[in-house]
């Protein structure tokens, strides 16, 4: 027997190993073998079990079995060959997002240098700038390192050569040692009584006489004869040490083993389960989807319930229904709104067959719940776009909340997938209904509900008889011209959070940047304190004293003078949520104020903590990023607060608007989520701007219909499909020179595409690397499902590898992008 295997690299075939005999009941579609592979091992899935080999070349064996069951089966496998092949990646990179990271045994390459030796060849060298200069002087400084390590700190791929060539010298050692998984089964020592209960208490009076502790150990133990206790809980518990333990093992009076134990995620917030009632459209929306779980069928649904509308008790509703007839469910959520409450309401209305996948979770714990998964044990699978390749079989119904959020697509990874579009795509092969839920649908989304492609389901009204906020703009350029304008709050602002916190209630400021200042520049010369890896500004973080890039990390001190011509007039420019939070405490210095970005959220159960505080009323007023923008229902919430409109408008991309009108409406509906009406102030230097003038009127159709109407004559997404391509190097000239290789082979192509001209990317440089980026667009009135698109595009990248003298650098292929910068 023989086995197709597959690889998470970019290699489009896959490669055939024999079976041996022990592995032939074990080696099935879906399970992870580790296999040599050239001089490495490597872990790969295998997709196919044959019984003669395609090939006359040697063919190597199976080394070992990873799973004693499938990962996925052949009709799941068609969804991943789905995502290859649409989002133009290897199936086995598709394939890696089916196992959490942590669980691949491959070998790794390591380098271990004679450091006397690369230190006299490091003097030597008369460029000391050069890549072979920083190879050898990190060999000078330390013994040993992994080849992947000694790449990124040479910030250079390509250095086989030099290694090699130092290897020949005797200068360094090259190893391959095989890595076993990052996480395993975690198994602690347990321990319970080895004899019936009359022989222990028979016992007693005997060991009484020489250790109490050993009485107090097995007292613990017969208030649960039956019970198997943690030895280290059972130990603490009884203030009692290991070698009483150990002396009541040589009696024979108890036993001691090993016992697998789960690491589950338990989240921090917690909130009362309520009884609720459905409303007469809630009702009619479940009734509606309801049909679909029960007969099996797909069917795709848009949900446009405006904000506190119980779109959530909607989705718990159904997944309750696709339990009830024993088939499961997925519930995906953006990564940034994957709020305690969301959760903790489906745990409060559904019990332990939930579990959630995410990326605050530990190696292990993550590993746990997908174990769970696999075995059954959960059937309710909730998290961020990753949850989508979870291997839940039988599934009866996906729901996906806030579709309209950038977050669900994969921006860092090949393949660059939506895992909302994927989600159609999968509840099709599951013949199961789909519910994309919103206040804010995306363009796309409310395009194809229009079209009838998804039925459109609506939710008008707030639940309990709440009203919507009353939204209003303040002119930021009409307050400093009458001096209204404190830091970064007009004096309106300011009296409203006075006026409700003398009221006992609660506000949310928002402001979508970090940090204190997001600029340092010189008021003498106009110098901008920039990044040295990226063409970006440094920002000024005040708690840490720092300057910090938020595209590479690259951190330094906060200069005392101009670096270019000695001045001393700095000025800090811009406002961050720190600088928010400064000046909110030196207005309200008696009020408890917490913010909330991904500085603040810097330990597992953070973000419950504070949402409890704030729930209470203990916390009083909320700072945060976009992250206080969505999935937050706090019925004391009567103001909302937007530092800036700006911070989204006015970037440079399609979507601005949209994600604009998006942002402001999600952040205004969590006020007024009670019986007290709420109130939203938004800060902006352009209130006659129509996308604001929309969120004040809180009217979604008037702005999709002007913005359809401004796709359609730029040629956008919904009526294109597009499609970007980047290189990225550390030379300028080897990006730029690689994308026009490229761009020459593209365009012999396709007659019916639109290609735009190689340019430098928005931000032209991060962490050290030149971009450059192309724009392809494809009419969908002729390319309807972008099949000319994919192919034009996957043959110049195949032709490009072949012809192109720049091949060493890879294009990154991003269908369907979130952004065009």
């Amino acid at each position: 027997m023989f086995a197709k295997i597959v690889f998470p690299l970019p290699f489009r075939n896959s490669f055939t190993y024999s079976i041996p005999e022990e592995f032939e009941e074990l080696v099935l579609v879906g399970v992870r073998v580790v296999v040599p592979f050239g001089k490495r091992t490597l872990t790969g899935f295998v997709i196919d079990v044959i019984e003669e080999a395609e090939t006359e070349h040697k063919i190597k064996p199976i080394r070992d079995v990873l799973d004693t069951a499938p990962i996925f089966g052949k009709n799941e496998l068609k969804f991943y060959e789905w995502v290859s092949e649409y989002y133009i990646s290897s199936l086995g990179e598709a394939l890696r997002n089916s196992v959490p990271y942590g669980l691949d045994v491959e070998s790794k390459k390591k380098v271990v240098s004679d450091m006397d030796f690369c230190f006299e060849l490091y003097k030597e060298e008369k460029n000391k700038n050069s890549t072979r200069a920083k190879v050898l002087d990190l060999l000078s400084q330390k013994e040993t390192y992994t080849f992947s390590l000694l790449q990124k700190l040479a910030m250079k791929k390509s250095i086989y050569s030099i290694v090699n060539t130092l290897e020949k010298k005797g200068a360094v050692t090259l190893l391959n040692e095989i890595e076993d998984a990052k996480v395993k089964v975690k198994k602690i020592k347990h321990i319970k009584l080895n004899k019936n209960i009359d022989d222990v208490y028979a016992s007693l009076p005997e060991i009484e006489k020489r250790s109490t502790k050993q009485v107090i150990v097995l007292m613990e133990l017969l208030s649960a004869p039956e019970e198997e206790f943690p030895l280290a809980q059972l130990l603490k518990k009884t203030n009692s040490n290991q070698s009483s333990v150990e002396s009541l093992f040589k009696k024979d009076l108890i036993s001691i083993f090993y016992k697998e134990v789960e690491r589950k995620f338990m989240e921090t917030y917690a909130e009362d389960k309520k009884n609720i009632k459905l409303t007469s459209d809630q009702k009619t929306i479940v009734k509606n989807v309801s049909e679909n779980i029960l007969s099996k069928s797909f069917k795709p649904y848009l949900l446009h319930g405006i904000t506190g509308s119980g779109k959530t008790q909607v989705y718990i509703e159904l997944v309750r229904k696709a339990l009830d007839i024993g088939r499961n469910a997925i519930v995906l959520v953006p990564e940034i709104s994957l709020t305690p409450q969301i959760t903790t309401r489906f745990y409060n209305e559904l019990g332990e067959s939930i579990t959630v996948m995410h990326s605050r979770m530990s190696l292990g714990e993550r590993y746990d719940a997908w174990r769970g998964i696999i075995n059954g044990k959960y059937r309710v699978v909730i998290g961020p776009r990753s949850a989508l390749f979870v291997p839940l079989k039988n599934i009866g119904v996906i729901i996906v909340d806030e579709e309209h959020d950038g977050s669900y697509k994969q921006y860092d990874m090949v393949p660059k997938y939506n895992a909302r579009d994927a989600a159609v795509v999968k509840a099709s092969m599951n013949n199961a209904p789909i519910l994309l839920g919103s206040a804010t649908p995306s363009v796309e989304s409310m395009h194809n509900a229009l079209n009838k492609k998804y039925e459109l389901l609506e939710l008008k009204d707030r639940i309990n008889a709440a009203k919507l906020p009353l939204v209003k703009l303040v002119d930021v350029s009409y307050e400093q011209k009458n001096k209204k304008m404190d830091g970064a709050f007009s004096k309106a602002l300011v009296d409203k959070i006075n006026d409700r916190l003398q009221k006992n209630e609660s506000v949310i400021i928002l402001q979508n940047r970090r940090g204190f200042a997001t600029q340092i520049y010189c008021e003498d010369c106009g110098e901008i304190e920039m990044c040295e890896n990226c063409s970006v500004s440094m920002v000024h973080h005040i708690n840490k004293n720092i300057l910090q890039c938020h595209y590479c990390g690259n951190t330094k001190p906060v200069p005392k003078a101009c670096v270019k011509c000695g001045s001393l007039s700095l000025k800090f420019f811009g406002t961050g949520t720190q600088r928010v939070e400064d000046e909110l405490l030196y207005n309200f210095p008696d009020v408890k104020i917490e913010r909330i970005d991904s500085d603040t959220l810097n330990r597992k159960g953070k973000l419950g903590e504070i949402l409890n505080r704030f729930k209470s009323g203990e916390t009083q007023i909320l700072v945060g990023t976009q992250i206080v923008a969505k999935g937050l229902d706090f019925s004391n919430v009567t103001l909302v607060g937007v530092i800036s409109a700006e911070t989204t408008l006015w970037i440079p991309d399609f979507r601005a608007d949209e994600r604009t009108f998006q942002l402001l409406t999600q952040v205004s509906g969590r006020a007024g989520r009670s019986s007290i009406e709420g109130e939203v102030l938004i800060q902006t230097q352009n209130p006659s701007h129509f996308v604001l003038q929309k969120v004040v009127a809180n009217d979604y159709h008037g702005f999709y219909k002007n913005e359809i109407k401004l796709r359609e004559e730029s040629e956008y997404p919904p009526f294109t499909r597009i499609c970007t391509v980047e290189t990225k190097d550390d030379s300028e000239h080897k990006a730029r020179g690689a994308l026009n290789d490229f761009y020459n082979i593209l365009i012999k192509k396709e007659a019916s595409l639109s290609i735009s001209v190689p340019q430098p990317a928005m931000i032209a440089r991060i962490k050290g690397k030149y971009r450059f980026k192309i724009l392809i667009k494809s009419q969908k009135s002729i390319d309807p499902s972008g099949k000319y698109l994919r192919k034009a595009v996957l043959e110049s990248f195949i032709e490009y590898n072949q012809r192109s003298k720049f091949s060493d650098i890879k294009p990154i292929i991003d269908m369907d992008p979130q952004s065009t910068s």
